[in-house]
């Protein structure tokens, strides 16, 4: 197939795509899922999960994660391969919903719920590398916390003001660092471990009981903070060569690739630390090296887990600042976000702004807002994007589909009681009236644009493409 560019899609996909250079291809793209995906997370959170499902069974919590996120992520396979756009999910809504009605609506809310996820994400992203760097500096006070994860904030803005080909190399250089890290893990513990150890399940481990449910949904929840990040590249769908191939290809990829790491990373460690122990550690992996190969070598690992974790804040940030340029490209947010750099041809204020606004919340205590996050994407997000396959399928049937899920609609039905479920459990139905909350202000805050701009309802909606 002839590589895809911005001009061979339909003017309302294109439109902000136009600005930009597809210049990422199926290599990058995977790069900067797999970086977002991995971070800091499987690093920190192993002894959480753990903790959760109490016990070797965690392994389930993973394994079952990877499914749910095979399942959503062939959802963002469709819909990115069919409008390979800038701004991911905002296209997506605003297509499959009705692009003169109710997909202005859903495109907004996803919109508004990225302005107030967006910084924070980033910044809790910023505060967790800063922290970790309290096995270097153990006086580290919160000011000096907040301080560090400022300066991280501004390291990876300027490490991302460059061109996007630049950018996907420097994406493959920091992945090629974060698998250094998990590969020394796991080639380590597989020498050194011990089975017995590793499978070491407690009395009753599988027994189905409320408690086994309750902490398995922990898991699973945890396990999908470590896999989220592989539907970044939909947001970069404008900067994307061949798009129709390599963001289903990159998609997909990334999540196997990632799982088949967490599963092999869980084993080995738990196989050499018993995982009593290893559910109550705060920095499991580092501890792990030191007991193998002494403090040197768990001093090198601190810094490639840095080093992981930045590499997270850079896709991150990524993928947050094309949603705003879309927007205000489009002339739906302000329109100065629509701005390009004049040689570079990558978003500007998009990108500024989105880190300048995470850099003062880099001094907050993030632990209940950050707790929020997910309920607020399984409702803005998560849930829709499902229902937005469906809407295309059945309503939208002209638009070309060069990507068809799997076994459909058995992986969308997954991907949905996946999401259900985690927003079910206790621990997340406390955040629904925050979700409510926000959605609230957002449809309080898009009806008042729409009578003043005017657009839908008040109004026949704007050609979204040429205004």
């Amino acid at each position: 197939m002839a590589e895809s560019s911005a001009s061979d899609l339909p003017p309302e996909i294109a439109g902000p795509s136009q600005k930009l250079v597809r210049g990422m291809g199926l290599v990058e793209s995977t790069a900067v899922n797999m970086l977002e995906m991995i971070g800091i997370g499987p690093f920190i959170t192993i002894g959480v999960i753990l903790s959760a499902m109490g016990g070797p069974q965690a392994v389930l919590g993973w394994g079952l994660g990877a499914l749910v996120s095979i399942c959503d992520g062939m959802v963002y396979a469709e819909l990115g391969a069919a409008m390979p756009g800038a701004g991911g999910s905002y296209i997506y809504f605003r297509e499959a919903f009705n692009p003169r009605s109710w997909g202005i609506l859903f495109s907004f809310l996803f919109l508004w719920e990225t302005i107030f996820v967006a910084p924070l994400a980033i910044s809790a992203a910023c505060v967790g590398f800063a922290e970790y760097t309290h096995y270097f500096f153990p006086g580290l006070s919160h000011a000096g916390v907040g301080a560090l994860a400022a300066a991280a904030c501004i390291l990876v803005t300027v490490l991302l003001y460059r061109p996007i080909k630049t950018v996907g190399r420097m994406s493959v250089v920091m992945l090629g660092l974060v698998l250094m890290a998990m590969l020394w893990v796991i080639s380590t513990g597989l020498i050194h471990m011990n089975t017995r150890m590793a499978f070491d399940f407690p009395a009753g481990a599988f027994h189905p009981s409320k408690a086994f449910f309750s902490g398995l949904a922990g898991a699973i929840l945890f396990a999908m903070y470590n896999y989220g990040g592989y539907n970044n590249i939909t947001y970069l769908g404008g900067e994307v060569k061949n798009p129709v191939k390599n963001i289903p290809r990159a998609i997909i990829f990334s999540i196997l690739i990632v799982a088949v790491l967490y599963l092999l990373m869980s084993v080995v460690i738990i196989g050499t630390i018993p995982w009593r122990e290893a559910a109550v550690s705060h920095a499991v992996v580092s501890e792990f090296i030191g007991k193998l190969h002494g403090p040197r070598a768990a001093t090198l690992m601190t810094c490639l887990i840095l080093a992981a974790t930045l590499g997270g804040i850079f896709t991150m940030s990524l993928g947050y600042s094309r949603i705003l340029f879309a927007a205000g490209a489009e002339g739906n947010f302000f329109k100065v976000f629509g701005n390009v750099h004049p040689t570079g041809h990558f978003p500007t204020v998009s990108l500024l702004a989105i880190n300048a606004l995470a850099i003062p919340l880099c001094w907050l205590s993030l632990e209940r807002l950050l707790s929020a996050l997910m309920i607020i994407q399984i409702v803005f997000q998560f849930v829709p994007q499902v229902v937005a396959v469906f809407a295309i399928r059945m309503y939208r049937k002209e638009i070309p589909r060069p990507y068809r899920m799997w076994l459909y609609p058995l992986p969308a039905l997954v991907a949905l009681a996946g999401w259900t479920y985690i927003a079910a459990t206790p621990e997340q139905r406390q955040f629904l009236g925050t979700a409510l909350a926000l959605m609230l202000l957002g449809l309080g805050a898009y009806f008042l644009r729409a009578k003043a701009v005017p657009s839908w309802p008040f109004a026949p909606a704007r050609n979204q493409s040429s205004d």
